[in-house]
C-alpha cells in the first residue's frame, strides 16, 4: 500500500501518537511516499532514516530535493520556472495524492497545503487518517462530509480557506477531463 504522509512544515517535533502511527506503517511495511519540505516532511524522513526504512520515496519539484535524509528515491515532478510559492509544491502534492491508496495527514488546523491534500485525497476517493494536532487526536475521513465534520472544528478563516481550495481544485479536475 502506498502511504502519502505530509502535514504542516511549521510542524518540527512529532509527539507519541504521530511517531506510534508511523511506528505501524513501517511494522506493516507499507510504501511511504513524502515530500522535501521542513517541519513534517523532514520529521517524518528522520524517524524513517533512524529505522534504516527503505520503502520511501520523496517526491521533489524538478528533481531537486531540499531534504532527503535517508537519500531515498527521488521522483523529480516537473514544474515550469514561472511558477512559484504554493503552486510550485501543490504540485509534487498532487503527484503523491495521485499515486497514493491512502493518506495520512499530521495538520495543525490552519496549514494551506495539508488541507489541499487532503482535498485532494477526497476528491479521488480516498481515506484519509488525520492527526489533528490542536486536539492530540486521529480522525477518519472517507468522504466529504467527514472533512466537513473535521473542519467544522476549525475557525471561521480556515473554512473561508476551505472553501477557496475547494473552488480550485473543481476548476482543476474539470480543466483535467478535457
Amino acid at each position: 500500500m502506498n502511504i502519502f504522509i505530509a502535514g504542516a512544515r511549521t510542524i518540527t517535533n512529532l509527539d507519541n501518537n504521530a511517531k506510534n502511527r508511523l511506528l505501524s506503517i513501517y511494522e506493516k511495511g507499507h510504501n511511504v511516499l513524502v515530500g522535501d519540505c521542513y517541519g513534517v516532511d523532514t520529521s517524518v524522513q528522520k524517524i524513517y532514516a533512524d529505522l534504516n526504512y527503505d520503502n520511501v520515496t520523496v517526491y521533489a519539484s524538478n528533481g531537486k530535493a531540499r531534504n532527503n535524509i535517508g537519500h531515498w528515491s527521488v521522483v523529480s515532478i516537473p514544474v515550469t520556472d514561472n511558477v512559484k510559492g504554493f503552486d510550485l509544491y501543490k504540485q509534487k502534492d498532487i503527484a503523491m495524492s495521485n499515486e497514493a491508496d491512502y493518506g495520512f495527514m499530521i495538520w495543525n488546523g490552519e496549514s494551506k497545503g495539508t488541507l489541499n491534500n487532503m482535498i485532494n485525497l477526497v476528491n479521488q476517493n480516498k481515506t484519509v487518517l488525520v492527526y489533528f494536532v490542536p486536539q492530540n487526536r486521529f480522525i477518519t475521513i472517507e468522504n466529504q462530509e467527514g472533512l466537513n465534520e473535521l473542519l467544522g472544528l476549525c475557525p471561521a478563516d480556515i473554512k473561508r480557506k476551505y472553501n477557496n481550495l475547494r473552488s480550485e481544485s473543481l476548476s482543476y479536475s474539470q480543466m483535467a477531463l478535457f
